[in-house]
């Protein structure tokens, strides 16, 4: 093995280490930074942070505790999912949760209008719900790529829209019946229902499958295909990416439609899993949640799935926090902390490693230069020695 090689195969082993250190401290300075300031504000509001904790862990254990945070987590990773695919071109789609909820009510709409036999029916629902995200998403696509409007304006313009549109639809003697003091679709039949796994004392979302499924394509989309590749291309530098053949604008409206069609399987876990029906009552914010999840698991299928059970398990634990007397802000508080440490947390390191890669081209373009130097010093030596001779 030649001296040159050493070297290199030094400094290759010497990059992996600093990658897997710097991949290893960013989430660890973000949890370390996240406990210190909660425990700040838990001292600030004059309670005791270690017996928070406690609470929070003894009741986040129970068997009911755990199913209610994996059931409400799925719609928060689906939520973040559809953020993520936006995120990943530097596009901001703000509208998830008007697009799921419209999806969502356009879904129970349908299906409580028709009976198909089998999965037919939750297969038509789903369909059904991931092209109408996709329509509401697209708008503000083609609106960036036309006439160059901010998609940030208009899909924050889009959910008040779709507000409206289910409010006006969602009426008795329209496409609602009243009950009591809500107004709901009517309900899906039994075939619309979507399959659950038995566990006590509630039972899990089947749901989480397609979670799972939207996950693992969402990775394999954006990782393993040209697709991938020049979305990514696209987010990084739009320039460079122009240069080398892709159509920005495609990219953009593929990219929305993409995300409002994640964004229609929000909703489907509560409609076909819990509800069956579309409501007043039905949950909303879901969209914005995903956001502070997209960015607390960094865009990544895995990471954001730990931040949407972190998230969800923060929710369920806080109700229990204020049953024991803390004020019912604090858990906001912690999610926010959170959120602002991991992103703090990742551009610092990001901003670290970046110094030290500067750092290390530099020294390394200074021993060789030292070495051609040393080169050309030898070489002028054996000059005048073969003059001398």
């Amino acid at each position: 093995m030649t001296a040159a090689k050493l070297p290199a195969q030094g400094g290759a082993r010497s990059a992996a280490r600093d990658k897997v250190v710097l991949a290893l401290a960013a989430p660890l300075l973000a949890v370390v930074a996240a406990i210190v300031i909660s425990s700040l504000v838990f001292l600030a509001s004059g309670e005791n942070p270690f017996r928070a904790y406690g609470i929070m862990a003894d009741y986040g254990h129970y068997s009911d505790s755990q199913v209610w945070i994996v059931n409400k987590a799925v719609p928060y990773y689906l939520s973040a999912l559809a953020v993520a695919i936006g995120f990943r071109m530097n596009l901001f789609n703000i509208g998830v949760d008007g697009q799921y909820r419209l999806a969502a009510f356009a879904a129970a709409a349908v299906g409580g209008s028709l009976v198909l036999p089998g999965a037919l029916q939750i297969v038509l629902l789903i369909v059904v719900a991931m092209l109408v995200g996709a329509v509401w998403s697209g708008i503000a696509g083609l609106l960036k790529t036309t006439r160059g409007v901010s998609e940030v304006i208009t899909t924050i313009m889009l959910n008040s829209i779709a507000a409206s549109v289910i409010g006006y639809f969602l009426q008795d003697g329209r496409l609602a019946i009243k009950d009591g003091n809500l107004l709901h679709t009517k309900f899906l039949p039994e075939s619309s229902h979507f399959f659950s796994f038995p566990t006590h004392p509630k039972p899990v979302y089947g749901f989480v499958v397609i979670a799972v499924i939207a996950g693992a394509l969402y990775w394999f989309l954006l990782s393993r295909t040209r697709f991938g590749f020049d979305l990514r291309a696209v987010g990084a530098s739009e320039p460079a990416a122009e240069a080398s053949g892709v159509s920005v604008k495609r990219m953009v409206v593929i990219s929305m439609l993409l995300s409002g069609a994640a964004a229609g399987l929000v909703g489907m876990p509560t409609l076909l899993g819990e509800s069956f029906q579309y409501g007043t009552d039905f949950p909303a914010g879901i969209g914005f949640t995903g956001i502070a999840i997209a960015l607390l698991g960094r865009n990544h299928p895995v990471g954001m799935a730990f931040g949407a059970l972190l998230w969800a398990f923060l929710d369920r634990t806080g109700s229990r926090l204020e049953f024991e007397g803390y004020a019912q802000e604090i858990v906001g508080v912690i999610q926010g902390v959170i959120v602002l440490c991991v992103v703090i947390a990742y551009e610092l390191v990001r901003r670290y490693g970046l110094r030290l890669q500067q750092r290390k081209v530099g020294e390394e373009l200074a021993a060789a230069a030292r070495a051609a130097g040393s080169r050309a010093d030898d070489a002028g030596n054996n000059d005048k020695s073969e003059v001398s001779a």
